[in-house]
């Protein structure tokens, strides 16, 4: 599989290596998570909004008049709960005018599963608002493992009438990225790493552990 296909971004940046490094940590406590997490999220927003569409937007300066930009249109921003809503506050930094959905994802391990091919995702909750029709969408979620839950979330935001979409995520496994370039091709990945592979269980390896765990004090 080529990781450095036009469909995957690696923010190569010592700030987002150094962040990664923090998160990946066993002894990195709840608060502290939260705190990097947020700040590596606004690196990976801001290589996922390079390309984003921009119209002019002239200001007036304490000075004179400036020849300014916009986004337009604003992405919406998606998180996948619960893991996701972490990266949510760093997003809307960025883009602090941009609507905002949420859509809830369940793993569902099958009885007698063997490997991360017994595992499926169901979609708990959905809440989109309808200004995002034909809009382009950020898909927030930390972690791309088996790509199921992408998959998932990327189908009801299709059958939603969005734009195009871009899987902003702080790990990959390279099963994850195959997958998603198989079945979704046109949905852009960006990512602070890919990492080795996944484990039985479907955890990526080596990974930092389970994020909602870690961002909530469940672990």
């Amino acid at each position: 599989m080529n990781v450095n296909s036009t469909s995957v971004s690696v923010v190569a940046h010592p700030a987002a290596a150094a962040l990664l490094t923090r998160l990946r940590d066993k002894q990195t406590a709840t608060e502290e998570f939260r705190q990097r997490l947020s700040a590596l999220t606004l690196l990976l927003v801001a290589e996922a909004l390079r390309d984003a569409t921009t119209v002019p937007d002239p200001v007036e300066t304490p000075l004179g008049r400036a020849e300014g930009l916009r986004l337009e249109p604003l992405p919406a921003i998606v998180p996948v709960l619960r893991a996701g809503l972490g990266m949510l506050d760093a997003t809307l930094r960025l883009v602090p005018g941009a609507p905002v959905g949420f859509i809830g994802m369940r793993r569902i391990e099958a009885s007698g599963g063997s490997g991360h091919n017994g595992i499926s995702h169901e979609c708990y909750l959905e809440s989109l608002p309808g200004v995002m029709e034909g809009a382009p969408v950020l898909l927030m979620d930390p972690m791309l493992a088996t790509g199921g839950s992408a998959q998932a979330a990327i189908r009801v935001l299709r059958a939603a009438g969005v734009g195009p979409i871009t899987m902003v995520c702080v790990l990959a496994a390279p099963e994850g990225v195959a997958s998603m370039q198989r079945t979704a091709p046109d949905v852009r990945i960006v990512t602070a790493a890919v990492d080795s592979r996944l484990d039985e269980r479907a955890f990526i390896v080596p990974g930092l552990g389970d994020a909602g765990d870690r961002l909530y004090g469940s672990a």
